[in-house]
């Protein structure tokens, strides 16, 4: 029989990263966790069983799971970060191991999660202290640390790589089980499943931002099944609600703690073979397409108690006044050439950054080279034009780093629509983008070309449309108008969406639709609401006037002048 031979693991070598010396394609083996503490005639029994096809190795004789390998993660990180020193006291003091044997967490786990002590300053409380280590690893290297005094105040190491804790143990399990704190992934190591994971700093309701997703997402693209058991409070829920969104609703499955607040405290009220019980009664998202009233039950509760939720603005007042948006939508903007069309979603785009941390996407096959179009994003950030006498001040650092992490530019070599939202939906998975701008649509043509033009706009709206509903995205696609025409007394007359190839379609698909357009003789370009589809996110017709700063860029707004009339004056 020949041998076989399983040289990567989910991506990984594992020739290169062999943990334990053992041989590449044996099925069975000692256990290199406990065979060494047996009686000397049973040390090199064949008491475990080897699956090299998932990195797995069983015991039969104390009855654990252990990896087979280290590994080396797959994705590049293009950031610099500091590092911890490595830790070289393994061994906990009596007093932390009794604090954690009394909620359920045994020494063992602790050593196989390298959870460690030590002295480390607390800036919430001003002074150093003995404080608890949650060591981050990726193989053997130390990444992070997140420190926790026993007043719960925490810190993550400064300047380090955000990852998720215990990541190592996703390599090899279709399944992954995502939880809140550190101290819930005890407290399922606990009860036997190994395979969890924390985000390292907990959850918030105005931070979607999940930057250690980015740097860990090679780590979910092979399950199966992604257990999502985070707290029962709101920020917990709005976690769980970005996580789907990033995931994927076709592989997240939902587990909730009945009528405790998270693992660990199941683990102290009910035991490990309830928590194991409770994990596995998790159910699935609920389905695509089917909707049921206590799907929307909350939703509803809450528009009886609140109202219509506000909408996403992009921080300026003249504008806001009369337009806002959600996501799951897509506006249009139209406008002649060279009326400030790109600029001023540019402009959006930043405010939307801005106000809520957003990532955004830009196709844009007219914005070439890309350095030109960073350029003009970096100087509506820094509000001014740069020169090379800012080279590597604070500054550009800070504005450098800001385009770097949350503006993205999809770069084709022939820009099709199916290519682009196929691009889109891998940024919202790997890097939880907000917005996606196309820009111009008839640069970014759909693979399905139709010889009627209603039907082709349709359905290349109709797929923006899928797009943004799926994945919960801002798509603002820019339109231009197909003629230009004159006003009676000689001057450009402003378009409408009725303008653009396939009119019609474009004004009754579209969520907004949005007019930029300049007046060359008093320098000014004005906003024009063209369309909003539910009347508590605009004013139709209403408008925003501004003037155009050649050195940022930016729009400044035209402040209102209260003109009277001659009659009105005093005599």
């Amino acid at each position: 029989m020949n041998k076989v031979e399983y040289t990567e693991i989910n991506g990984y070598a594992v020739e290169d990263f062999n943990q334990y010396g053992l041989e590449v394609g044996k099925t069975q083996g000692i256990c290199p966790l406990c065979s060494t503490d047996r009686k000397p005639e049973n040390q090199k029994a064949k008491c475990a069983s080897y699956d090299w096809q998932r990195g797995l190795g069983t015991c039969h004789n104390c009855n654990t799971s252990f990896q087979l390998h280290t590994f080396q993660r797959k994705g590049n990180v293009d950031k610099v970060y500091t590092r911890p020193e490595p830790v070289t006291k393994l061994d906990l003091g009596t007093k932390i191991e009794n604090w954690f044997s009394a909620r359920g967490i045994s020494k063992k786990t602790l050593n196989d999660l390298r959870v460690t002590e030590g002295f480390e300053y607390m800036p919430q409380i001003e002074k150093e202290v003995n404080a608890i280590h949650f060591n981050y690893y990726i193989g053997n290297e130390l990444i992070n640390i997140k420190y926790r005094d026993g007043l719960k105040n925490f810190k993550l190491y400064k300047g380090a790589e955000k990852i998720f804790y215990n990541v190592d143990s996703l390599v090899g399990y279709d399944t992954a089980i995502i939880v809140e704190g550190e101290m819930d992934v005890c407290a399922l190591y606990e009860s036997g499943m190994k395979n969890a994971v924390s985000v390292p700093n907990g959850a918030t309701l105005t931070n979607n931002n999940l930057d250690y997703l980015d740097n860990c997402i090679e780590y979910f693209e092979d399950k199966d099944i992604i257990i999502l058991a985070l707290d029962q409070d709101e920020p917990g829920q709005a976690l769980q609600a970005e996580l789907i969104r990033r995931l994927g609703a076709e592989v997240c499955w939902i587990a909730d703690f009945d009528d405790c607040k998270d693992a660990n405290e199941y683990l102290i009220k009910y035991g490990r073979e309830e928590l194991a019980a409770r994990i596995n009664k998790c159910k699935p998202v609920p389905m695509e397409h089917v909707v049921t009233f206590k799907d929307i039950e909350e939703e509803l509760r809450d528009f009886v108690l609140n109202g219509f939720k506000p909408g996403y603005q992009i921080g300026i007042e003249s504008f806001d006044k009369i337009f806002s948006t959600y996501t799951s939508q897509f506006i249009t903007v139209t406008g002649i050439p060279s009326s400030g069309k790109s600029d001023f979603v540019d402009m959006m785009c930043v405010g939307y950054n801005k106000n809520y941390d957003w990532k955004i996407a830009y196709a844009s096959p007219e914005n070439h080279p890309t350095f030109l179009h960073a350029h003009k994003l970096m100087r509506k950030i820094w509000g001014d034009m740069p020169t090379s006498k800012d080279f590597d001040n604070e500054k550009w650092i800070e504005v450098s780093e800001r385009l770097n992490d949350d503006f993205y530019f999809i770069d084709m070599d022939n820009y099709t629509l199916e290519a682009v939202l196929a691009k889109g939906a891998e940024l919202v998975r790997r890097k939880g983008i907000k917005c996606l701008v196309i820009d111009p649509f008839n640069k970014v043509r759909s693979e399905d070309r139709q010889s009627d033009v209603n039907v082709y706009t349709m359905d290349y709206l109709s797929k923006i449309e899928v797009f943004a509903k799926k994945y919960d995205v801002l798509v603002i696609v820019v339109a231009h108008p197909t003629k230009m025409y004159k006003t009676p007394d000689g001057k450009i007359d402003e378009p409408t969406m009725y303008n653009i190839k396939g009119g019609g379609e474009w004004y009754d698909a579209s969520y907004h639709g949005i007019l930029v357009h300049r007046d060359y003789e008093a320098k000014t370009v004005k906003a024009k609401v063209l369309k909003v589809k539910f009347q508590n996110l605009g004013e139709n017709n209403a408008e925003a006037h501004f003037n155009w700063d050649w050195r940022s860029g930016r729009f400044d707004p035209i402040k209102e002048i209260d003109m009277k009339m001659p009659w009105e004056l005093d005599a």
